[in-house]
C-alpha cells in the first residue's frame, strides 16, 4: 500500500480542527478552575468557536476562491496553527477566548475544500474527516487528566 501524502496531511488536518473545536468540552472544570472563571462562562469558550466559525466560514470561502487549493489549505492550517499558539500562549479568559475565534476562522473553509476534494476522488480513494467529532472530548479529557492542571 502507498502513501498519499497529500491525504495524510489532509486527515492530521481535519482531526486536528474536530479535536480543537470539541476536546475543551471535556476539560470546562479545569479550564474554568484555571482561569478562574464559572464553568458556564468557560463554556463559551466552546461558542466563541462557534462564532468565529459563522463568521469566517462564508467570509473564507468566498474571498479565496480563486487561490489555489494546495496554497489555500497550507493557508488555513496555518490561520488554524496560529489560533491554537495564541490558545497556548493564552493568560487570561479574554485572550483564549480571541484566540478561540481565530483557531476558527478557517474551520468552514477547510471542510469545504476538504468536501471538494472528497467529491473529485475515486470510490475507495476518498477523504473522510469526523474523528476529531467522535472522539475529540474523550481524548482532551484524558489528556489533561494525565498532564495534570496546565495553563490554558
Amino acid at each position: 500500500m502507498r502513501i498519499n501524502p497529500p491525504l495524510v496531511a489532509l486527515a492530521i488536518g481535519a482531526f486536528g480542527i474536530g479535536v480543537t473545536e470539541f476536546a475543551p468540552m471535556g476539560m470546562l472544570p479545569g479550564i474554568a478552575q484555571d482561569l478562574g472563571v464559572s464553568i458556564p462562562a468557560a463554556g463559551l469558550l466552546v461558542s466563541a468557536y462557534a462564532l468565529g466559525v459563522l463568521l469566517g466560514a462564508p467570509l473564507m470561502t468566498l474571498t479565496t476562491g480563486r487561490i489555489p487549493r494546495r496554497y489555500l489549505l497550507i493557508g488555513l492550517m496555518g490561520i488554524f496553527t496560529l489560533g491554537n499558539l495564541m490558545s497556548a500562549l493564552a493568560t487570561d479568559y479574554y485572550s483564549l477566548m480571541v484566540a478561540r475565534v481565530v483557531t476558527s476562522l478557517n474551520h468552514g473553509a477547510f471542510w469545504r475544500w476538504l468536501h471538494r476534494s472528497r467529491q473529485r476522488g475515486r470510490p475507495g480513494k476518498t477523504c473522510r474527516g469526523g474523528g476529531g467529532d467522535v472522539h475529540g472530548p474523550d481524548l482532551g479529557d484524558h489528556r489533561r487528566c494525565a498532564a495534570g492542571h496546565l495553563v490554558w
